[in-house]
């Protein structure tokens, strides 16, 4: 199905007219006839809106033009197991079991094939044959590559211990000692900092993966301590709940 009827029957199911559709797009009526005639597509904004309006992912909007895989794990990518940002919006380079709520599932690769031969495995394939197909195929995969690189040429536990050894060095008043580091999507951390001038700032790349975690602060309340880190930072952060009023404690060049 190509993408005008795709747009066409999605609004036609949801009772839209198509200027009804444009309104809630904030486009026009003829952009709209335009998109369903064939005549033109949506722009890549206007798809994200169609997409959250309809609550189906950009790819199918546009006919599933792409074989979509979890870049994590390799499954094949539908919309009932496409992953979500915390918005609710589709991300759809990963399953919702390897993404969700802005936190990847997996740090170590063996972990992952082992859920995976516990699971596929079958009368016709072995539990071997699927951990040897999945040491293959898994380092190609866009998670895995990105994930190594966190490292550099170091080993990805033995840069995270670092990091948390440096983390623990800064003796921040109110910060519990650092035990573990998570990965997350740059996105799901990446908040607005008030500045003097009453702007705000956002110091980190939305699309990025990061080393991080969220504690208790030692003296209770509401607020928690937020750490970022890669290869070339640390930020300590806190904020109230759901990232509200966020606060930079440190930010500090590696």
């Amino acid at each position: 199905m190509e993408c005008k009827d795709m747009i066409l029957e999605l609004r036609t199911k949801m009772g839209l007219s198509q200027e009804e559709l444009a309104e809630r797009v904030y486009v026009t009526r003829q952009a709209v006839s335009r998109w369903e005639n064939g005549e033109t597509v949506p722009s890549t904004e206007t798809l994200k809106l169609l997409s959250g309006l309809f609550d189906v992912s950009i790819n199918t909007l546009l006919g599933s033009p792409r074989k979509l895989i979890c870049q994590c794990c390799g499954m094949p990518l539908e919309d009932s197991t496409v992953s979500r940002e915390p918005d609710g919006v589709f991300n759809e380079a990963y399953c919702k079991w390897c993404y969700a709520d802005g936190e990847y599932t997996y740090e170590n690769m063996d972990d992952l094939i082992e859920f995976c031969a516990g699971h596929m495995a079958n009368e016709s394939v072995t539990p071997d044959q699927v951990r040897t197909y999945l040491r293959e195929m898994l380092p190609k995969l866009d998670y895995w590559k990105r994930y190594r690189d966190l490292g550099g040429e170091e080993s990805f536990e033995q840069f995270k211990k670092q990091l948390i050894a440096e983390f623990n060095a800064l003796h921040i008043e109110g910060m519990p000692q650092v035990r573990e580091l998570n990965a997350l999507v740059g996105g799901y951390v990446n908040l607005d900092y008030p500045l003097p001038n009453g702007r705000t700032v956002r110091l980190l790349d939305d699309g990025a993966t990061y080393l991080g975690n969220q504690l208790e602060s030692e003296f209770g309340g509401d607020r928690c301590f937020g750490l970022v880190a890669n290869m070339d930072f640390l930020l300590v952060c806190t904020y109230e709940a759901n990232g509200e009023n966020p606060e930079l404690v440190l930010y500090k060049k590696r």
